[in-house]
C-alpha cells in the first residue's frame, strides 16, 4: 500500500515515502521545539500537492518511494478558527505556500463546543454576546468529544487529519470530561485509524502532561515523534527523535539513526542533519 507523506521532504525520503497508512502519530515536545511547526508543514505540504503542483515541486520536490498525496487534508482545532490558524501558519511557511495550501485544507473549529460551559464570554469565540436564553442551551463538556468523533467518522478515511491539540482537552478535564474519557477516545482513534487507512497527527505539549498521562497517550498512538531543545555552548538547537513507531522505528535503527537536527525555513519544518551511532 502507498505510504502517506508527512510533508517533511527529507523525513519522507528517509522513510521511503512517509508513514504507513492507518497511523496515529503523536507530535509531542517542549514549547517551541518544533512539534507545532511540523503539524503546520504536514497540513500545508499535503494540501499543496493537490492545489499547486509547481509550488509543491519548488518547496517539497518529488514524492519519494511509494508516497502518495492524500485526497484531502482536515485540520481540527479546539480553540482556533481558520483565520487564526492561517495567520499562525504564515509565521512558519512562506506566504505563497500558505495562500495556495489553505485552499486544500478543510478547517473544523471546535471552539463553540469546547468553550460552551467555560466562563469564557461567548462573543470571544463566536462573536455573539451570551444571553439568558443561551444559558439553557449549553450542554456538557463531553459534547466536544462527540463532535470531534463525529467529524473524524465522516472525514478521516484515507486522508491526513491534524488535531490541534490534545493539550487543550487535558486542560478542560473536569467532572463532566475526565482524563479517562480523553484516553479512551484516543484508544478508539487508534483502532478506527487502521480501518480509515489515512494519517492522523495529534499535537500535544509534553510539558502540560504528567508522566502517566504522556505514557497513556503514547500507548494509544501508533507512533510518537518527540521534539526537544538541546543546548551546546551559546546556541540552542531543535531536535527530533522517534520515541516509538511500529513499522518505522526498525527502519531507522537499521540505519543507526538516533536523532534528527531540525530547522524551520520558508518551506516549513525540515531536517537539517541526521545523527547516527558511530
Amino acid at each position: 500500500m502507498s505510504s502517506v507523506p508527512f510533508g517533511v521532504a527529507r523525513l519522507d525520503s528517509i522513510l521511503d515515502g512517509g508513514a504507513p497508512p492507518g497511523s496515529v502519530v503523536l507530535l509531542a515536545g517542549e514549547s517551541g521545539a518544533g512539534a507545532r511547526e511540523f503539524l503546520y508543514t504536514s497540513a500545508a505540504m499535503n494540501a499543496l500537492g493537490r492545489t499547486d503542483e509547481e509550488l509543491f515541486d519548488l518547496y517539497y520536490g518529488d514524492l519519494p518511494g511509494d508516497g502518495e498525496v492524500p485526497p484531502a487534508v482536515h485540520y481540527l482545532s479546539f480553540t482556533a478558527g481558520e483565520e487564526a490558524l492561517t495567520r499562525e501558519m504564515e509565521y512558519t511557511l512562506a506566504e505563497e505556500v500558505v495562500d495556495a495550501a489553505v485552499e486544500g485544507i478543510e478547517f473544523r473549529d471546535l471552539s463553540p463546543e469546547f468553550f460552551q460551559l467555560s466562563p469564557v464570554p461567548r462573543e470571544w469565540y463566536e462573536g455573539e454576546t451570551t444571553t439568558i436564553a443561551d444559558l439553557g442551551e449549553h450542554g456538557r463538556y463531553d459534547d466536544v468529544l462527540t463532535a470531534f468523533g463525529d467529524y473524524l467518522t465522516d472525514h478521516a478515511a484515507g486522508n491526513v487529519v491534524c488535531i490541534d491539540s490534545v493539550t487543550d482537552l487535558v486542560s478542560a478535564a473536569s467532572d463532566d470530561m475526565e482524563w479517562s474519557d480523553i484516553a479512551m477516545v484516543m484508544k478508539g482513534l487508534k483502532k478506527a485509524a487502521t480501518r480509515w487507512q489515512g494519517l492522523i497527527l495529534v499535537l500535544v505539549n509534553a510539558d502540560a502532561l504528567s508522566d502517566r498521562e504522556f505514557g497513556t497517550l503514547m500507548d494509544a498512538a501508533g507512533g510518537t515523534l518527540q521534539f526537544t531543545w538541546e543546548s551546546g555552548g551559546s546556541k540552542r538547537a531543535r531536535t527530533m527523535f522517534v520515541r516509538e513507531f511500529r513499522g518505522v522505528l526498525s527502519r531507522l535503527e537499521a540505519e543507526n539513526i538516533v536523532r534528527f537536527e531540525t530547522e524551520v525555513h520558508d518551506g516549513g519544518f525540515d531536517i537539517s542533519d541526521v545523527r547516527k551511532i558511530r
